[in-house]
Order: structure tokens, then sequence, then C-alpha cells
């Protein structure tokens, strides 16, 4: 594989002393999207910016296509970049229409070729029909989508968006979020996006970078940022889980309440070593056969499934998925077992 599209190495940025990202490291390959996904406040958006050329960097470096943008000494201009960018609240031009709007950036073709790009873009997006129209015309939706058309139209090597479905209610956020996948694969664009939203981030993302705390926890798929959390946070951060006390049995298998579970590497504690294991709901399942009965706290209905909280006999509490076709009422005794693929360890934290 050739060198990736996007590469950074050790980037720290700050506002004036205070660190904002700290030895931050990841790469992206042409034609991939990713996400930075974290809580409010743990430098995303600061990331994006300074990728943008927004924001310069205390340290390490940023580069695309092997030229660098950003280190202590260099700052391309962000119009020099070729780098898009879908802002949190579009940031249309009120007094143009959808036409000018997305043409705004191609003043250097002629007249023909803008119209054309245009054309393709607005057909791409679906609101050719809305061409002659003005942005307080639009829906947020179709807003978002005059915003990606724009930001795509000088055909940009990279596309950032910032929380772009932010101000879209739920059903239409999950909507766009596969829509500009496909619109993205379609055109083979690479692109990161900065979400709080752990769903809209497994929807739209290749990769997902987790950040806490100014440091990049966790760069990975979705499906192993669930099933293979690098640290605590990231376990308690992606999905819902709970974590449960067990005891080293050996460097493969640990003892729990609910029984042993041997799991899919071996950890570096010592026999007997206290730990606590991540399970996540569907890892605890019905059996009638068991000897371990749980006592049902409450039952929240989601659809096909219903979530419960379960009280084991030694008071903790844990998480379950069950289909929706099983009905349990609280205070009722339900015999379970751990089913568990993905054996997740750390060390045990004190309880208070």
């Amino acid at each position: 594989m050739g060198q990736p599209l996007l590469h950074v190495d050790e980037l720290e940025c700050r506002y004036g002393s205070t660190v904002v990202t700290s030895h931050v490291n990841f790469s992206l390959n042409r034609g991939d999207l990713c996400c930075l996904l974290g809580p409010s406040g743990c430098g995303k958006t600061t990331l994006l910016r300074a990728i943008a050329g927004f924001e310069p960097v205390a340290a390490g470096r940023i580069a695309l296509e092997g030229t660098t943008l950003s280190d202590r000494t260099t700052l391309i201009a962000p119009e020099k970049r070729q780098v898009g960018m879908v802002f949190q609240d579009y940031a249309l031009f009120p007094h143009l229409s959808i036409i000018d709007n997305v043409a705004f950036g191609l003043r250097k073709l002629s007249a023909d070729q803008r119209r054309q790009r245009v054309d393709e873009l607005l057909e791409l997006v679906g609101l050719t029909h809305l061409a002659k129209r003005y942005p307080h015309e639009l829906s947020g939706g179709q807003q978002q989508r005059v915003a990606l058309a724009r930001a795509l139209a000088p055909q940009p090597r990279l596309l950032l968006l910032d929380e772009p479905f932010s101000n879209l209610d739920v059903e239409l956020r999950r909507q766009l979020s596969h829509e500009v996948r496909r619109i993205l694969k379609k055109l083979g664009i690479s692109a990161i996006m900065v979400t709080h939203d752990q769903q809209e981030a497994f929807a739209l993302a290749d990769q997902v970078g987790v950040l806490h705390g100014g440091y990049l926890q966790q760069w990975d798929t979705p499906y192993n940022l669930y099933h293979e959390p690098a640290t605590r946070f990231v376990a308690n951060f992606i999905g819902q889980g709970f974590f449960l006390p067990g005891v080293m049995k050996d460097r493969e298998t640990v003892s729990t309440e609910i029984g042993d579970i041997t799991g899919n590497r071996a950890y570096p504690f010592e026999t007997n070593a206290p730990v606590d294991v991540l399970l996540r709901p569907d890892d605890i399942v019905l059996d009638a056969h068991s000897a371990l009965e749980a006592q049902v706290e409450q039952r929240t209905f989601t659809g096909a499934n219903s979530l419960y909280r379960l009280r084991l006999p030694s008071q903790q509490v844990v998480e379950a998925s069950f289909n929706s076709h099983h009905e349990y009422a609280a205070g009722e005794h339900i015999p379970v077992r751990i089913q568990a693929d993905h054996l997740i360890l750390f060390e045990r934290q004190d309880r208070e």
C-alpha cells in the first residue's frame, strides 16, 4: 500500500498555555471515511480545525499526500490546502440561489464548466428541482445537502465535516449519515467527520478515533471499538456495557459470579488477580438450565429487544438484552448465563 492521503504525527494543539490535544497520531487512506468521536471538550473540533488550517499546531505535523500542511514553523493557508469543509451551521450565503452557492468556489472555470459541475452535484445530492431557490426556502436537511455539494464542487483532496447533522432531528440525522456515506464513496472522496453521536459515527465511518482529554484513546474500526476497546474510557464510552468483578483463573480465563469466561486472548494478569470484566447486554443470555437466577429490576422496551436491569445474588447489577417476545416483570427471577465471545479485562478499580 502506498503512503496514506493524510498523516497526523504527534500533534499537539494549544490555546495559550492550555494543551487541547497531545500526541495525536493517525493516518487516513484514500477513499476512507473516518470520524473523530468523543464528549464535548475532548479536542475533536480543535483537531479538525488544525487539519483545515484554521488553527496552528504547537508540536507535531499534519501532511497531505506527503506535503507538510502544518508543523511548528509551517501553516499553509486553508484556501491553499485543497481541503473542503462543511460547517455545523451550513454557512450558506443567504443572498445567493442554490445554484450560485454551489458554484461559489468554481470561479476559475468557464461558465459552461461551472454549470456542468453544479448540475452534476445537485443531481448527486437530489436537489436539481430546487436549484433556483434560496437557502431560507429549504429545510435543514436540504440546506445540509447544499453545503455538502458546495464543499465538493472544487474537488477537494479531503473533506472535513464539523458535526454536520447536529441541527437536524434524529431520524433525519440517521438518513443523512447513510446518504452522505453513499455520496462520498461514489465519488471516492476521503473525509473526516467530527461528532459526539456514536450511531452517526458507526453509520458513516470506516475508522473511528475516540478522543478523551485531548488524547486519541483508540483509532479503529467500529467493530473493534465495540468488541476490543483498548482503554477503560473507550469501553465505557462506546455502546452499552457494564463491569463485572472477576478473578483470573489463568491467563485466558476469568471466574465471575455468572460463571467462567474464556476469551480470545491471553492477559498479563497473575492467577487470582482481581479484575473487572466488560460485558455487553447481549453477553448475558437466558438459560433454563442455569443454576444462577437474577432478579428483574427494570425492563425497557426498545422494539425488537427489551433491555433488562438485573440484580444478581451478590447484589451486583447488570444489564441484558433479550428478544422482546420474552416479557419479564419487575421482581421476577430468571435463569441466566454468560455467552461472551470477546473477553475484555481491566485492572480492578476500587468501588466506593
